[in-house]
């Protein structure tokens, strides 16, 4: 009696399903080294288990991997390995704001007090050395802020003393200026 035809579904069962797949990966790969020997054709054969194991056949016949993909990436036109390498990069890129973030968290930890958690003096010295520093911080930032605040002030009244004492520009020129009339010894004339 022989072996009755099967459906095509998804094995329920893992442990069948893994034996199938083991069963079936052999049987893959051998039809293809006998491809590849019978019609002398150069392939490479790419398969990941469940669990992301890689297992690959390459003909003999071809030198590398690198070498069929990038004979891949001439008849199609496509950049297989630029996108492989902008992959990598975007996920090393990723992988370094997560650890960004669990610092960033960690240090945010650091920084509050729980009423209901016991401290130990080391590690309250460092909660208060971690909030001096955010404290400079904060400070410096707000010094440089003021500071550009003030030279930008300064370089507007610098701008209008000088236009005020040009005779050829008159009040009238400068609308956004609102002085009190100025007399010609540079102190504010006395109301009549």
């Amino acid at each position: 009696m022989g072996r009755g035809r099967r459906e095509i579904k998804r094995i329920e069962n893992p442990t069948q399903r893994q034996s199938t797949f083991y069963k079936r990966r052999d049987g893959l790969f051998k039809k293809a080294r006998e491809l590849s020997v019978l019609c002398d054709v150069d392939q490479l054969l790419l398969l990941f288990s469940t669990s992301g194991k890689l297992y690959h056949y390459l003909s003999p016949t071809v030198p590398s991997v690198k070498d069929l993909v990038e004979r891949y990436e001439a008849a199609t036109h496509t950049k297989v390995w630029t996108d492989i390498r902008q992959r990598q990069e975007r996920r090393a890129e990723l992988k370094k704001a997560e650890r960004m973030c669990e610092l960033m968290e960690k240090e945010m930890r650091l920084t509050t007090v729980d009423d209901g958690e016991q401290y130990t003096v080391p590690s309250l010295e460092l909660l208060e050395h971690n909030l001096e520093a955010a404290v400079h911080k904060v400070r410096s930032e707000k010094d440089r802020k003021i500071g550009g605040e003030i030279s930008y002030l300064e370089n507007i009244v610098r701008i209008a003393s000088r236009l005020l004492h040009t005779p050829a520009v008159m009040m009238c020129d400068v609308p956004w200026l609102v002085f009190p009339s100025i007399s010609t010894t540079g102190r504010a004339a006395a109301a009549p």
